[in-house]
């Protein structure tokens, strides 16, 4: 096996800030799918895609558990957590690893795209014997799995770089002993200040937690190898979608979708109903400069970027000594959804039939 990347405290944090990137990389996609869904009765005067809006609302507060543990190691380790430092957000659409190739990461509005793309983000794959890393260059504002400090290098899925991140933390600790975990436990966020559903979030003080932050982001998104579950009984993000994509939920005992025997696997059980037209037809990747000759528009869009980018401030404040902040991290999410909602609702001038959209570009980082 060749030597870990990780051999030294500051290489550690590189890589765990880039693990909180990735992890808040998902969030924009996932909140812009959900607040998208038009919220419209059937005919029987129930929510049309109620099961989908469940399924994308508890995956963002579950993504949410994602970042925070990742914060968690870090501050473990005495690293401190920044959302707020330059190029945290990345420009969307941002570039996944998916083995060989990248994929898009889009903002786009709920549909069976939005679904494949979910699925590309939450299904890592694992790297052939001598292909954990790959060498390609990327534009750097949009990149995620890179691999920190070696520009044109990037993993061969997420699945590798947390596999790498753990070594580094097995690497070091073997190295440092109990002096790796030097950071003030009194920064831990546990589930005293965040309630996740899905999950439990805990302090991470040692070895053993910090193995265990990794192994529940890991399994939460993917499974729990060869199980499509979570240590906890929880179905793992991969395959809440994959019932979004079938219409389907999983029952007992089905096994995973195989491409290779569609009609023997996937889920089978209760019927999931979807309407895809229920959704605002929102602009896919909107930008702060499409809106120019749109002042009210723009003007929405840039209140918006400002909302998100405070909202960031506010989780780095959390993390970085004031764990109890957390508590208002729901109502924060509720003034962001209104914004959205500021947005969605409108057509953009000259283009029939299309909506307005966040742009997610923080102020001072807009694409010219």
């Amino acid at each position: 096996m060749s030597s870990p990347k990780i051999t030294t405290v500051p290489k550690l944090y590189d890589y765990l800030h880039h693990a909180m990137q990735i992890e808040h990389a998902t969030i924009p996609p996932y909140l812009l799918a959900l607040y998208s869904i038009r919220p419209e009765a059937d005919a029987n005067d129930k929510p049309k895609n109620a099961d989908a809006i469940q399924v994308l609302r508890v995956i963002v507060v579950e993504e949410m558990l994602h970042l925070t543990l990742a914060a968690n190691i870090l501050n473990a380790v005495g690293g401190k957590p920044d959302l707020a430092a330059p190029g945290f957000v990345p420009l969307y659409p941002a570039s996944l690893p998916d083995g060989e190739n990248d994929f898009k990461v889009d903002l786009q509005p709920f549909s069976p795209a939005a679904i494949e793309t979910f699925l590309k983000i939450e299904r890592p794959g694992k790297a052939p014997e001598g292909k954990k890393l790959i060498s390609r260059h990327r534009d750097r504002r949009s990149a995620l799995g890179i691999c920190p400090g070696e520009v044109d290098l990037h993993y061969y899925s997420i699945g590798e770089f947390y596999d790498e991140v753990r070594r580094g933390i097995l690497y070091l600790s073997d190295k440092l002993g109990t002096k790796l975990f030097c950071g003030n436990t009194n920064w831990q966020a546990t589930g005293k200040y965040y309630y996740s559903g899905g999950g439990e979030l805990f302090a991470v003080t040692n070895l053993d937690t910090a193995v265990a932050a990794i192994d529940l982001i890991i399994q939460q998104g993917e499974g729990s190898d060869p199980s499509m579950y979570t240590q906890e009984g929880e179905l793992a993000h991969d395959f809440r979608f994959e019932q979004l994509k079938f219409g389907r939920y999983y029952k007992e005992g089905d096994p995973p979708y195989d491409p290779a025997n569609p009609d023997g696997t996937g889920p089978k059980g209760g019927v999931i109903n979807l309407d895809w037209n229920a959704v605002f037809p929102l602009k896919k990747n909107a930008k702060l400069s499409g809106y120019a000759n749109a002042p009210d528009l723009h003007e929405a869009a840039v209140a918006f970027n400002h909302v998100y980018a405070d909202f960031l401030k506010f989780l780095t404040e959390a993390y970085n000594g004031k764990p109890e902040l957390l508590l208002k991290a729901v109502p924060r999410m509720f003034e962001l959804r209104n914004k959205i909602n500021q947005l969605i609702r409108n057509p953009i001038p000259g283009m029939p039939g299309v909506n307005a959209a966040p742009t997610f570009e923080m102020p001072g980082e807009e694409c010219e």
